[in-house]
Formats: structure tokens, C-alpha cells, sequence
């Protein structure tokens, strides 16, 4: 047995909980998956905890104790599940058969239901994940400790959160209930379970508030409210299959609140994106700037940057030589939008890449 493969059987089982069954879940989709699908896909719910490198070396680790446990097979480098892998992922997402769905599916209502204890089995609640607002509603509804059988209306939950705000303002918790005062008192009442409390105009910019604290997200985006989730199920090493827990105080539920980065912070996690998307050869490899964004976007939701900030800190990061940008010699017309959408102008230089040294 090679010293690679002992190390990756020696891997804490605690691993198998998280790691290992959200790859399953990946690679039991319709179609399986190749391990760059696998590296690409689930990438971004550890990138803020492992670096490129250290994220291939866990994948290719947990695909060699996925095979040896006999739960995926590997055919001209593309994973398949066996039937007691997809059994395996049933288990995981709490069906009693297994389905091969495509990733998108899988990922956005099954695994995002799974982060959240919600039932995905029930079309209303699938219904509710595909849909921000409706996800918002269940983030907070699960957050604050109510039920998860459907996403209440923004009026629903914004009664059911002044309750919630008065029981915790009450040492009795026999305050004057919300259904007897205005949608406005309500909403103020219920306003006071932000972080930093705040007058807010509608119900919906209330739940899109809240929900996007609780999950560390800079907005309420649906993309961003599931990577959140995501990242929070990923987490869950030191605790099997670990949900959102209900808090008792208003605190978000991502310890680390929303920060625009240092330049050197900055620069280190536009270069770690910029690996996953690089094309070329050795010391002339590549990312359109574009793609490096999208992945910033969705990986970096607490820096709370809009693409204009990002591309104004990537000149300034260039200029300051944390990293290099680089310009297109020539334009290949089937990527002719990605050269518009990367484009930065600065004086009579366009730059369209972030180059990596590697």
C-alpha cells in the first residue's frame, strides 16, 4: 500500500461527515463527475478554509478512501457511484431511494435543504429554495426557532418575529402580542433582532436582512444565501452533518462579520481564485478577470464588494506588485465576451488576466 494511500485511510472519520459525503453527493449526479468537476464544483464551499493546493490534495484523498469503502468506481478518470454509494448519499439527504439528479438540483435544493434541516422532499419547500425570497424566509425561520413546513410570507414572519423580539424583551414573555399592534410597530419590534438594529421600510427588506447576517452573506442574493449554507454544512467536521443552530440571541451565525479586505488579503484570495480558472502552460498560465470575479463574488460574500470596487482594488493590487495583470495579444472571437466583461483600462493599457506564477 502506497504512503499516499495509508495517509488518506488515516484521515479523522469525522472527515467521511462532511468531505466525503458531499463529493458522493457530486459524484452521484447524472453523468458522474471527473475529479477537475469535483476540484471546479465544490471548491468554493472550502475556499475559506483551505488553499488550492491543500483542497486538490483533500479531494484526491477522500476519492481513494471513497474507493476503497467500495461507494464510487473510476473508468478513464470519470467517478461513478456504486449502488452502495448512491444509497449512501440517499442516507446523507434523508430519502429512502436514491436519484441521480443533475449538480444544479442537487446542490441548490437538496444539499441547501440539508444545510438547513428543511425537508426537500416536499414541493412547497423546494418551491420556497428556488426562490430568494422564499430561501431568505427559511433562514430566518430557521434561525429564530420556527417551523420549516413552508416559507411564511414576509408579513407571517415579520408577526412571528415581534414575538419572538417581545418574548425576549419580556422576562415573562407576556408583553402586549403582535397582533395587536400596526404592521409598522411590528416590523420595528421585529427590526430589533438585527445585529445592529434599524428602522426598515418593507417586510421583505427585513427578512433579506436578516437572513443575509445569519448566514454571513453581504446580500441577500440567492447564490450568496446558499453558498452561506453551504460553507456552513461543509463546516461541519467537528459535528456530524451540522445545521444552522437556533440562536438565542441575535448574533449572525457567521462569526465573522462583513469586511472590506487589506490589500494583501485582497491579493492573496484573487490569486487562489485565479488558480482554479488559469489556462495555459507552466509560467504562462492565465485567468480572465471576469471569471476570477465571479469567483470572489460567491467565495468572498463578506467582503461585500460590487464588480466596479473589485476591479478598481485588482489595479491597485497590480500597481502595487501583490500581483501581475496581463493584457490579450490576440482575441479569440468565441471568448469575445469574456475580454469585454474582464476588461479594465488603465491609461493606454486594457488588461483582461490575472496572471499566476505557478
Amino acid at each position: 500500500m502506497s504512503l499516499f494511500r495509508r495517509q488518506a485511510r488515516a484521515q479523522p472519520h469525522a472527515d467521511r461527515d462532511v468531505l466525503d459525503d458531499l463529493l458522493l453527493a457530486r459524484i452521484a449526479c447524472a453523468g458522474g463527475a471527473t475529479r477537475p468537476q469535483l476540484v471546479r464544483d465544490l471548491g468554493p464551499l472550502f475556499a475559506n478554509k483551505l488553499s488550492p493546493a491543500e483542497w486538490r490534495g483533500r479531494t484526491d484523498a477522500a476519492l481513494i478512501r471513497l474507493a476503497d469503502e467500495s461507494q464510487v468506481r473510476e473508468n478513464r478518470g470519470r467517478y461513478r457511484a456504486s449502488e452502495d454509494g448512491a444509497m449512501a448519499v440517499a442516507r446523507f439527504l434523508g430519502e429512502k431511494e436514491a436519484h441521480a439528479r443533475a449538480w444544479s438540483e442537487q446542490r441548490d435544493l437538496w444539499l441547501v435543504a440539508k444545510a438547513l434541516g428543511a425537508d426537500a422532499a416536499k414541493p412547497n419547500v423546494r418551491k420556497a429554495l428556488a426562490r430568494p425570497e422564499g430561501l431568505s424566509a427559511l433562514i430566518v425561520q430557521k434561525a429564530f426557532g420556527l417551523a420549516l413546513r413552508e416559507a411564511l410570507s414576509p408579513s407571517k414572519l415579520r408577526t412571528a418575529l415581534a414575538l419572538v423580539a417581545l418574548e425576549r424583551a419580556s422576562e415573562t414573555g407576556k408583553a402586549a402580542k403582535p397582533g395587536t399592534l400596526s404592521a409598522d410597530d411590528n416590523r420595528k419590534l421585529a427590526a430589533q433582532l438585527l445585529q445592529s438594529p434599524r428602522d426598515v421600510s418593507t417586510d421583505a427588506r427585513l427578512i433579506a436582512a436578516l437572513s443575509a447576517e445569519q448566514v454571513g452573506a453581504a446580500r441577500a442574493e440567492i447564490e450568496m444565501l446558499r453558498l452561506g449554507l453551504l460553507r456552513r454544512l461543509a463546516a461541519g467536521a467537528e459535528e456530524k452533518h451540522r445545521e444552522i443552530p437556533a440562536p438565542k440571541r441575535s448574533a449572525p451565525i457567521s462569526a465573522k462579520a462583513s469586511q472590506r479586505p487589506g490589500l494583501a488579503q485582497f491579493s492573496a484570495g484573487v490569486l487562489n481564485a485565479a488558480r482554479f480558472h488559469a489556462e495555459g502552460w507552466p509560467g504562462n498560465r492565465k485567468a480572465f478577470i471576469s471569471q476570477v470575479w465571479e469567483a470572489i463574488r460567491t467565495s468572498h460574500p463578506e467582503w461585500g464588494l460590487s464588480e466596479i470596487e473589485f476591479k478598481d482594488m485588482l489595479a491597485g493590487a497590480h500597481r502595487a506588485g501583490q500581483l501581475v495583470l496581463a493584457s490579450a495579444d490576440l482575441k479569440n472571437k468565441r471568448d469575445i465576451k469574456e475580454f469585454e466583461d474582464s476588461a479594465i483600462l488603465y491609461k493606454n493599457t486594457v488588461w483582461h488576466f490575472v496572471r499566476v506564477e505557478d
